[in-house]
């Protein structure tokens, strides 16, 4: 890329879209387990601009870290009305980025491909309306091996 745009390397990433990641506990799961979140509780309520721009935010960045996808849809549930439990969910996956920077994906060029799938479903575990919770990943994985990649110029 450095032969076609002009690109100044600014080191690892600190700040994004509004958010800095300074001081926080560095962890490992994104959610705690069995975690059960409703849409309408007696928490405090949160300002709902801030919960949105955070839930966003880590929208935003499923595009590199898929493995947040599942958690950010079921934050984003409850956006009309956060409360300090979505909130504290939300800075929970904040945490687990910056407690895994090194995550990410990586685009090669190759012609060679493997189409690989996997699905998992929450049959009902919505408390609110009882609704189901499904998802899905897929990868496209090389199949060649080191000796052609050896070989491509890229």
């Amino acid at each position: 890329m450095l032969l076609e745009f002009k690109i100044t390397d600014v080191g690892f990433m600190s700040y994004y879209l509004g958010l800095e990641m300074l001081d926080c506990n560095l962890i490992k799961t994104p959610m705690e387990c069995r975690v059960k979140l409703l849409k309408f509780d007696d928490r405090i309520k949160e300002y709902p601009t801030l919960f949105k721009s955070l839930v966003g935010s880590l929208r935003y960045l499923t595009c590199i870290r898929l493995n947040i996808l599942f958690l950010v849809g079921v934050v984003s549930r409850y956006m009309e009305a956060p409360t300090s439990a979505h909130m504290k969910a939300a800075k929970r996956i904040l945490c687990y980025l910056k407690g895994t920077i090194e995550f990410g994906l990586f685009y090669s060029f190759s012609h060679d491909f493997q189409l690989m799938g996997f699905c998992d479903s929450d049959f009902a575990s919505d408390i609110d309306d009882r609704k189901n919770t499904f998802g899905f990943m897929f990868f496209l994985e090389i199949v060649a091996s080191l000796g052609v990649l050896r070989n491509n110029p890229l």
